[in-house]
């Protein structure tokens, strides 16, 4: 699993402040930046959402510099120095009174009995503190400066992110469309033949970057979007501090530059997963898998190995798939709209018209088959790996494969049989301690493990 998979089981703490933001950073070119805000007005938030943000903060953190709060609340100096005096005309927090050398000669501050008790207060609310939240209607805008349908994929980019993998040329013909549309993608073929390494490939061919919120607010409520194990952040092309010229086109810090996100679910998955994840004890929401897949790809692997029926699975993504958004619900039984901007590639060893019916069928944009290998391309891969694990090839064991062999499963190849195979060959001859080799005789041994002889089994 790489770093942009998704865990299903992972999220991140939802009253925890998330990576603190750079104190100076400057995109480079590609997708539309989202602007930094200039005033609080511009950060559409509520002045009193701020405060008690900034209040929590520093009650958890212990942070008394300005410079340290807007790190970690993630707005600029001059926005956390107007909520500063904000709280201060408001008898919440009081300066120290003390300038200390080790934080550039900044002034401290710190929470009065007053700011101590208003952060107890607004902690019992909602234990979520740090950084500041993207309105929902400014994330949305976000979302079609940087929508997935937006990119335009030519045939290099996607065989250069398929990598190694050996595919007939057809396959590319139909999968680049798909990808470029920007809408769902249904692969089905025989097990074993690179279903989850095409996706994957996909993924890699994007290439591109997008800017993904820490958290995101919806009438008051904190729902964290960001996510370490999803979201994999780009380096930043960082300022220097003690430079008098600093870029001008920095974006805003309440986001995080990112590679396009990758959510992959198998057999794993349950409907409750599509919604957000309330924390009845911090009273925060951490963010559902497709929302954390904006912009990015949705991956349901293994389709129809999931406690739920596929049907009932496309059930869920009828209204995402055909009007771009996605409804979910606060837990007081509120729904709301979000983006849903996201590729779905649904992938499955099941014929389509055994698992959906025809209204599903229509809703899912591209039917793809994938198909095992022809013989040569099976040649191909096979001759590939063994290269790679230091097999020599002996034409007189490869002709006993194709000649003995195959014919007893019909010739019927598969793209993971020459790894398995080459696999097997290498374990015995550690075993037996002689020279990795290619044999007939050890690939009829390999070849035994590759299948399960079809008896009874006395009881």
């Amino acid at each position: 699993m790489t770093a942009q998979t998704a865990s299903l089981s992972s999220a991140p703490l939802p009253q925890a402040a998330t990576a603190e933001a750079p104190v100076l950073h400057a995109p480079p070119a590609g997708v539309p930046a989202p602007p930094q805000p200039k005033t609080l007005a511009e950060t559409g938030l509520s002045p009193v959402l701020l405060r008690d943000l900034l209040l929590k903060t520093m009650f958890r953190t212990n942070k008394e510099h300005i410079s340290d709060l807007s790190r970690v609340i993630c707005l600029p100096v001059t926005l956390i120095q107007e909520l500063i005096d904000l709280a201060r005309s408001q008898r919440y927090v009081e300066a120290t009174g003390t300038l200390h050398a080790t934080s550039g000669n900044e002034m401290g501050y710190q929470l009065t009995d007053a700011g101590k008790a208003r952060a107890l207060d607004a902690l019992a609310q909602s234990e979520y503190y740090g950084a500041a939240p993207v309105p929902l209607e400014a994330y949305k805008e976000q979302v079609k400066r940087q929508s997935i349908r937006n990119i335009t994929l030519t045939r290099q980019e996607l065989l250069k992110g398929m990598g190694h993998l050996i595919l007939p040329p057809d396959l590319i013909d139909n999968l680049g469309p798909a990808v470029t549309s920007g809408r769902s993608i249904l692969m089905y073929g025989p097990p074993g033949n690179g279903k989850s390494s095409i996706s994957n490939g996909i993924r890699d061919a994007l290439g591109d970057k997008i800017y993904v919120p820490r958290a995101i607010e919806y009438a008051g409520q904190i729902i964290t979007v960001y996510d370490p194990i999803v979201h994999s952040a780009a380096e930043e092309q960082m300022d220097d501090p003690n430079s008098i010229r600093r870029s001008g086109n920095r974006y805003d810090p309440r986001y995080v530059r990112c590679e396009r996100p990758t959510v992959i679910t198998g057999g794993e998955l349950t409907l409750d997963m599509l919604d957000l994840k309330y924390n009845p004890t911090a009273r925060t929401y951490t963010a559902s898998l497709q929302l954390k897949a904006t912009g990015g790809i949705f991956i349901i692997d293994d389709l129809g190995r999931q406690a739920e029926p596929p049907q009932k699975i496309v059930n869920r993504w009828i209204v995402p798939l055909e009007e771009s958004r996605d409804i979910l619900a606060l837990q007081s039984g509120e729904k709301f709209t979000v983006p849903f901007d996201t590729l779905v590639i649904f992938s499955t060893n099941f014929h389509p018209n055994e698992i959906f019916d025809g209204a599903a069928l229509r809703r899912i944009f591209f039917k793809i088959k994938i198909d095992g290998p022809s013989q040569e391309n099976f040649l191909k891969i096979f001759a590939l790996v063994a290269r790679k694990k230091k097999m020599p090839l002996d034409e007189k064991a490869l002709v006993h494969l194709l000649k003995v062999k195959y014919p007893t499963i019909n010739n019927n190849y598969a793209n993971y049989q020459p790894v398995y195979l080459i696999d097997q060959m290498i374990s015995i001859c550690e075993f037996e301690g002689i020279p990795y080799q290619m044999t007939p005789d050890l690939i009829d041994r390999a070849w035994a493990n590759m299948f399960v002889r079809d008896e009874k089994i006395a009881k």
